[in-house]
């Protein structure tokens, strides 16, 4: 592995790398699967093995997941009710993924993924109704067995590879808890970003994270959350058009999951 600090970069790669983070960031914020445009460049134009891009990548979602959660705290626009409930799982969940990530089978990982991002597609499309809704969080439901579980589950596998947790996470969110596509949102960056803290670490123990090239891309990510949050908390229908952002997403990361 190369010096973890170490950059080489033309100037067409910066400019490739201005436009992918912003690009990430505010698709991670609005929701999720960012992570589908940074690894492949973390790959193909960094040169980075695929199990210390998948490291990499965490440092710019943890940084971008601040910054958005920041701005959603700022804003007022954000309940976090019930969060103990759904943090503590996810953590625990991610923890799990992460220390056998190393053992990944990217190929399977690959297709189980592109299988549950078509099954989310015709979740999303069959009843939309249920992602459009503003109502008081459930409290109730945050603590029901299957919510914990639930969380578990996506952490576990958040844990292991981070692209398309997003998605996965407002569904929980939207579908089990109750939160609003807009609520949920912030809700979402609370739980990645309390994850991804010892997923890092572990990545860092691990000798499979590029520091460099991480927290170049971080930046980046960082302006496109920023962006992005300031768009949600002001924008009248929200929920709607977010709703419209997951399915032309989720549409296209299946496709890729499952095409290569």
């Amino acid at each position: 592995m190369p010096d973890i600090w170490s950059i080489d970069l033309s100037f067409w790669e910066w400019a490739l790398f201005l436009v992918a983070g912003i690009t990430a960031g505010i698709i991670n914020t609005l929701a999720g699967s960012g992570s589908l445009i940074t690894l492949p460049i973390f790959v193909f134009v960094c040169g980075l093995p695929a199990p210390i891009a998948n490291g990499t990548n965490r440092i710019g979602v943890l940084l971008q997941s601040a910054v958005g959660l920041g701005t959603y705290r700022n804003s007022g626009k954000v309940s976090f009710e019930g969060a103990a409930w759904l943090v503590g799982p996810t953590v625990a969940g991610a923890v799990l993924g992460s220390m056998i990530a190393v053992e990944l089978n990217e190929e399977t990982m690959n297709l189980v993924l592109g299988g549950l991002l078509a099954f989310m597609l015709v979740v999303l499309l069959v009843k939309p109704s249920r992602w459009i809704h503003e109502m008081p969080v459930d409290r109730s439901r945050s603590k029901h067995p299957l919510s914990l579980l639930t969380f578990f589950a996506i952490g576990v596998y958040g844990g292991f590879i981070q692209a398309g947790v997003g998605i996965f996470l407002l569904a929980g969110l939207v579908l089990i808890s109750r939160y609003s596509l807009s609520s949920g949102n912030g809700m979402k960056l609370l739980i990645v970003f309390l994850f991804g803290v010892p997923s890092l670490a572990i990545f860092l123990w691990n000798s499979q994270v590029h520091i460099g090239y991480g927290l170049s891309m971080a930046i980046f990510q960082s302006i496109g959350a920023w962006i992005a949050v300031k768009w949600v908390v002001r924008f009248e229908n929200a929920d709607k058009w977010i709703h419209r952002l997951l399915i032309v997403i989720v549409a296209a990361a299946s496709l890729k999951f499952f095409l290569g």
